[in-house]
């Protein structure tokens, strides 16, 4: 027999099975020897009083043990020899993509310009090491996509969108948690995603996939199509397919094996490139791919000593004590019609410098599984529409080419980066500001340690970063700290810039088919085609482009 119940108890007795065992067996009168096993469905904290309680929902066995794996099991098929389906970018959104193309018995080929997981780690550790950044191997690009080395948070908000207890599964099954199907806010921790990563791209080989390391997709293969004289610019005739893409390999064993390192692969693409793809997004403007500017946030990365969230949080002056996890914290206020609000907040982690090429600062935040460092970090961002951008913004760039209005929220957010760069003295040393210092326009004359391993740099935020922006975040500052209390303080640091917040394009597809609007064979995907905003709804996304891909293949193969 099963029984399931929602229990409200103390964080002790949720910490321990034999406690919760006597809990139930005195609640709701079981003989406690009975219970067999125990299966946590869901659990969440409540802490809004200072009485902290835990809400569980609970499966309880008596007399019986689970005949089921705790996760439910998909099954990949071999598909070597299948129709295939080019699915550039390996983050969760093409991964994702290739497994589902794997279960509708199609092959993927998946092309990913970074390096792969492991290989990966080695490049980010140069950063701090050189205060250099490999543009094609980072915090964002590579095996994992951005999410890989940023906390592996699995929390979204979107669930009309799709499968999300799918996508929380497909995890499992390839070695993460399963803490992560009953957490309310799941997540599988920066030192245990890398290996979850590898099993996926293990399971896609395995099936008679392929995955291509340090292959960047450098144009898209179009089939009716037709060039400008001397340029690249593609002008649609109403029958414009996407057959393929050429890509450029630059792996050792690859230049050394081929006197050429381009290559064509064939068939409907997937195009999932993450949030960073500038050279992707400039490329399909350039060649007059339907994209229009997309909103974004833009802020600092603000961190506090993890013992003062605690002891906001929890009430409580000794901080989390024994039984409760880092505390977390999500704020959102609106100042001047624009929202200010908390963004991949990473309890006991650290701050990480997320740019993606030369001349650039930029800072996200990570954090591990038991998310035990002694600071905790959030983005403290402002919403940026297009709107809030000037239609004139221009961006110096060696070929003169002024950009268009497509990517002018992109330009806005480069030339934040630029200016970061600057600041910090033309090194990855972050600009950065003490939190009441900020709010009252004074110079930090010192800074408070942090976990940024590149170092900081005292610098007047408050100065140099946009009106629009200082304004709201110091309105922000002010309005947070009257509702949680300890929270505006000195004893924290913002550190700039965080801006890759989400895409700053749509590359635009139709609602139903999600192929592109006049190029049949494409699928943008994902993050990086601005349908997605974290690594769950990236992989529902996926999902969804490969559902899809199959669906016009089979209309082709009819016609």
């Amino acid at each position: 027999m099963t029984q399931e119940y929602d229990i409200r108890v103390f964080p002790q007795v949720a910490a321990n099975e034999q406690s919760l065992r006597d809990y139930l067996a005195e609640e709701k009168g079981f003989d406690v020897r009975t219970i067999t096993h125990l299966r946590i469905l869901r659990r969440s904290i409540d802490a809004r009083q200072r009485t902290i309680f835990v809400n569980l929902r609970i499966r309880v066995y008596i007399n019986e043990m689970p005949e089921d794996d705790v996760y439910q099991h998909t099954d990949y098929p071999d598909v070597s020899g299948r129709p295939q389906v080019i699915v550039v970018g390996a983050g969760p959104g093409g991964l994702f993509a290739a497994l589902r193309l794997i279960e509708l018995g199609l092959r993927p080929i998946v092309l990913e310009r970074g390096k792969d997981v492991h290989e990966r780690k080695k490049d980010l550790s140069q950063i701090t090491k050189t205060q250099q950044i490999d543009p094609e191997s980072n915090y964002c690009f590579g095996e994992g996509g951005a999410g890989a080395y940023s906390d592996g948070k699995l929390y979204t908000r979107s669930k009309k969108r799709g499968n999300i207890e799918k996508i929380l599964n497909v995890f499992c099954q390839h070695g993460a948690s399963t803490n992560i199907l009953s957490d309310a806010h799941p997540h599988i921790g920066t030192d245990k995603l890398p290996r979850v990563i590898e099993n996926m791209r293990n399971t896609i080989l395995r099936c008679g996939g392929e995955v291509h390391f340090q292959t960047k997709m450098t144009r898209l293969i179009i089939r009716g199509e037709r060039r400008e004289e001397g340029g690249e610019r593609i002008v649609g005739n109403g029958n414009a397919q996407v057959i393929g893409v050429e890509a450029e390999n630059k792996s050792l064993s690859s230049l050394l094996s081929s006197p050429s390192s381009i290559k064509e692969y064939f068939g409907p693409v997937i195009l999932a490139t993450g949030h960073s793809a500038r050279d992707v997004y400039r490329y399909l403007a350039e060649s007059e791919i339907e994209m229009e500017a997309k909103g974004i946030a833009v802020g600092v990365r603000l961190e506090h000593p993890s013992m003062l969230i605690d002891q906001i949080q929890y009430h409580n002056k000794q901080g989390r004590g024994k039984y409760l996890p880092a505390a977390e914290y999500s704020f959102v206020t609106q100042v001047n019609g624009r929202g200010v609000y908390s963004f991949c907040m990473c309890p006991g982690g650290f701050v990480i410098p997320a740019a993606t090429d030369k001349q650039q600062i930029v800072v996200n935040g990570m954090s591990p599984s038991n998310r035990g460092g002694q600071w905790s970090n959030s983005g403290m961002v402002v919403e940026i529409r297009p709107e809030d951008v000037s239609d004139d913004i221009t961006l110096s760039r060696d070929n003169g080419i002024t950009e268009n209005d497509a990517l002018k929220v992109m330009t806005f957010q480069e030339q934040l980066e630029q200016n970061c760069w600057q600041q910090g003295n033309m090194r990855q040393t972050a600009p950065a500001q003490r939190m009441a210092d900020f709010v009252n326009n004074r110079l930090s004359y010192d800074l408070p340690k942090s976990s940024y391993a590149p170092g900081l740099i005292s610098s007047p935020l408050h100065f140099w970063m946009p009106e629009m922006i200082v304004k709201r975040l110091q309105e922000g500052f002010k309005i947070i700290g009257k509702q949680a209390h300890g929270f505006l303080t000195n004893e924290a640091v913002m550190i700039g810039v965080e801006t890759r917040t989400s895409s700053p394009v749509r590359i635009i597809r139709h609602t139903d088919t999600l192929m592109h609007v006049r190029i049949q064979g494409l699928f943008p995907c994902g993050e990086g085609a601005g349908y997605a905003g974290g690594i769950v709804s990236a992989g529902v996304d996926g999902e969804r482009c490969a559902e899809m891909c199959a669906e016009y293949l089979k209309n082709e193969k009819g016609a």
